[in-house]
Order: structure tokens, then C-alpha cells, then sequence
């Protein structure tokens, strides 16, 4: 169901009073030949976006990136009806809460998606696609995720040390669990995650259900999360738990107090960046589990675009299989298009990872990744269990922290309109 214009206005002006609505943008006065791109720091390649400019020429793209909340930004916008953008970005955990409103974007199938739907990965799709098949979000990246591992310290905790070895070895996640015990106790001064949370991340990605069903109903004391939960308090009982809830991850990860990170393929680029003297040493290998996916996001169309049919040529050219490759080069976007895999950005030898392939492991996650559905309100309604996750790390019992996650999720789940 849409949500009603004064719900919509709502929502804007709450953002507004949270001090966030300072539009900014191209004028809505230009011409249909010159549209209006609104996206954030590393959410696109600079490069494609400029070269998109010229490839439409003499048509322009006036493309200027956004800082700060750009979620409220565009919300405050869109409802002033001036300075909207004619194509925006909308970040991946942002969709859910913009698909009940999709009167406000056009349908994308109405310019020819359907023809291209083929070429994209059919869970991302989905995503950006209303309950009653409504397009409105063009699938830009994703992030599926895998194990990061330090080689040298698994090979001196005698550990193995191969990709498909580590693997196999960390298949389920209480094989995961008992290799980080046998780490901890060959290196007592590594372990084996940062924080009980990031492991929340990936059990619950990893699950056909979230929070909130598709009735929008509460679900989030089901068994199913429940046993998400003790997934991710197990390493917190079993000592291999670093808890890191604050700025101390760079430091931790360089000089060995973690000994893996579970993340998204650009956590790569963190890492790297984080430590980066530790050139050589990570490796990746799969997930504990399923696979799962962690970000990613979408361009869209805002109803008031100016030219349609040129807008919609842009977003496709910009995200077809040679520029998501390019993508992933500039920016450390994975792409959503299974045939960028083939191709030289994707496939060559990683220096960073000890000459690893790493599209290997990405690769055929990417294609596994279970499709979930993602309510308006999964986000919020999510929050109260990291919090008590966070809290069983500070000394609480874990019962007595599902309670209370459970109690307050419900609590925002009935503010937030779900039964």
C-alpha cells in the first residue's frame, strides 16, 4: 500500500526538525537535456559518472555528490518539490522505507527493465521492487560476505591455511566457533571476531525470514531469530569474543589482536586500508553457514524527472557489466551483474590477499544469497538487539538481554505501525 502524501510529509519534516533537511542540489529550473544526478562519496565510480556526461553528449549530467543524511535530504526535497534530483541514488538499508512510497519514483519496467532483468542477480532485483512488481530501484552493487583470516597467524596457531581448506574448516558455525578456540589458545593475544554483533549481522542475513514479515506482522521472537541470537552470543561464552564496540578496530586489525573478520567484499578495502602493512597475510574463505549479503544500493527515478526515457538510457549504460567491473575498480563496488565476474577487474590475482582470486569466494556467494524480505521498518525494529548484544558483552546475562531486545523491538514495532 502507498503511503498517503501527509505521511510522506510527515516523514520530511520529522527529518527537517532532526536538523538534516538543508536541501542542496541542481535548480529544478534546467532543461530536459540537462539532468540532475544525486548520489553520495564512493556510491558510484566518479569515473563512469563523468564518462556518462560524455557519452550522452550533448546532453549533460550536472551530477553533484551529497553529504550527510542523504536519505532525509532527498525525502525534504522530493516533498518541497524543489531541486529533485531527475536520478538518485537510494543506499541499500534506505529501500525498504521508500518502496511503500513508490508513487513517488517511476517504474522502471515502464521504460524496458524487464528486458534487462536477466542480467542482474534475482534476489538484488527484488529488492528494489514493490510488493505489486513495481521497479523502483535499479540495482547498483552488493556486498556478499565471506570470512577474512590472517594466513600467518592460523599457520602459526597450526591451522590450515588455504582458502578451500579454511573453508571446509569453518563450514558450519560451531566449526567456525571451535577453530577460533584452537587460535585463541595457540595465540592467546588473538581472537577469533571484533564483536558478537557483526556475527548477528550474518546469522540473520543468512535466514529466508527477518524482524517483520511480508503481513507486516512482529516476528522477531521467533525461534528462527532466537537462534541467531545464540549464534552470536556463543563466541562471547567461549572467550573468542575481542570486544570491540569502539575506535580500537584499526588497531586490532593490524597488529594481530583479530584474527578474522566476517564481512562484505568492500570490508576488503577497510582492511586494507586499516592495516596496511600487513600486505600478504589475509586471505578469504567462505562463510560460516549460507551466504549472506551486507549493503549495496540502487539508482532511482523520481517522479518529477525531467526526461524520463534519457534518464533511464544513463542508469542502464552507467550499471551494464563493463561499468560495474569498472565500478568495482574505482570505488570497491561489487557488482550486481554476474558477467562482470569474468572480467580482468574481477578476476585478477589480489596482491593485498597473497595473490588470491578473491572473485572465487565472492563470486559464488553472490549467487546464494537468500532472498529476505525487508520491511519499512526491519531497521528500527533491529536496533534493540545489537544494543542488548552489546550489553551481554558488558556483563549481562544473555536470557535476561533477549528479553529485553524482544520487549523493546515489539515496542518500536508498534510505533512503527506493525502488528
Amino acid at each position: 500500500m502507498t503511503l498517503s502524501r501527509r505521511r510522506f510529509l510527515q516523514a520530511a519534516l520529522a527529518a527537517a526538525a532532526a536538523g538534516t533537511a538543508s536541501a542542496c542540489g541542481a535548480s529544478g529550473s534546467g532543461t530536459a537535456t540537462d539532468l540532475t544526478l544525486w548520489y553520495w562519496g564512493g556510491g558510484l565510480s566518479d569515473n563512469v559518472v563523468a564518462d556518462a556526461g560524455k557519452q550522452f553528449a550533448p546532453d549533460k549530467l550536472a551530477a553533484s555528490q551529497i553529504g550527510g543524511a542523504f536519505k532525509q535530504k532527498l525525502l525534504v526535497t522530493m516533498i518541497s518539490e524543489r531541486y529533485v534530483p531527475d536520478i538518485t541514488g537510494i543506499k541499500g538499508e534506505d529501500m525498504a522505507a521508500f518502496l511503500p512510497d513508490a508513487d513517488h519514483f517511476i517504474d522502471l519496467n515502464t521504460l524496458g527493465a524487464k528486458t534487462l532483468q536477466s542480467q542482474y542477480l534475482s534476489w538484488k532485483w527484488d529488492l528494489g521492487t514493490t510488493q505489486d512488481g513495481r521497479l523502483i530501484g535499479f540495482p547498483i552493487d552488493i556486498g556478499p560476505t565471506a570470512t577474512y583470516y590472517r594466513a600467518d597467524l592460523f599457520d602459526k596457531a597450526g591451522l590450515p591455511t588455504d582458502p578451500d581448506a579454511v573453508g571446509k574448516a569453518i563450514a558450519a558455525w560451531d566449526d567456525f566457533f571451535a577453530l577460533g578456540v584452537e587460535l585463541h589458545r595457540a595465540l592467546p593475544k588473538t581472537y577469533l571476531i571484533n564483536n558478537i554483533g557483526s556475527v548477528f549481522t550474518v546469522a540473520t542475513g543468512q535466514l529466508q525470514q527477518g524482524f517483520v514479515n511480508e503481513h507486516n506482522e512482529f516476528i522477531g521472537d521467533q525461534q528462527h531469530i532466537r537462534d541467531a541470537w545464540n549464534i552470536a552470543v556463543k563466541p562471547y561464552t567461549l572467550g573468542i569474543d575481542a570486544n570491540i564496540n569502539d575506535n580500537s578496530w584499526n588497531a586490532a586489525i593490524g597488529d594481530g589482536t583479530l584474527g578474522t573478520e566476517t564481512g562484505a567484499a568492500w570490508h576488503a578495502l577497510d582492511i586494507e586500508q586499516a592495516a596496511p602493512d600487513t600486505k600478504g597475510h589475509w586471505r578469504v574463505a567462505a562463510n560460516p553457514g549460507e551466504p549472506t549479503n551486507n549493503g549495496g544500493s540502487f539508482l532511482a527515478l523520481p517522479s518529477s524527472c525531467r526526461n524520463p526515457g534519457l534518464a533511464y538510457q544513463m542508469i542502464t549504460w552507467m550499471l551494464n557489466p563493463a561499468n560495474q567491473a569498472r565500478g568495482f575498480t574505482d570505488a570497491a563496488l561489487f557488482p550486481s551483474t554476474p558477467a562482470s565476474y569474468t572480467l580482468p577487474a574481477l578476476t585478477a590475482a589480489d596482491p593485498f590477499f597473497g595473490g588470491q582470486r578473491t572473485i572465487d569466494i565472492f563470486g559464488p556467494a553472490a549467487k546464494k544469497v537468500p532472498t529476505q524480505y525487508t520491511a519499512p521498518a526491519s531497521s528500527a525494529v533491529a536496533n534493540p538487539y545489537y544494543n542488548e548484544l552489546t550489553n551481554v558483552e558488558t556483563g549481562k546475562k544473555p536470557d535476561d538481554a533477549w528479553n529485553d531486545a524482544v520487549s523493546q523491538a515489539k515496542l518500536i514495532a508498534e510505533q512503527q505501525g506493525v502488528s
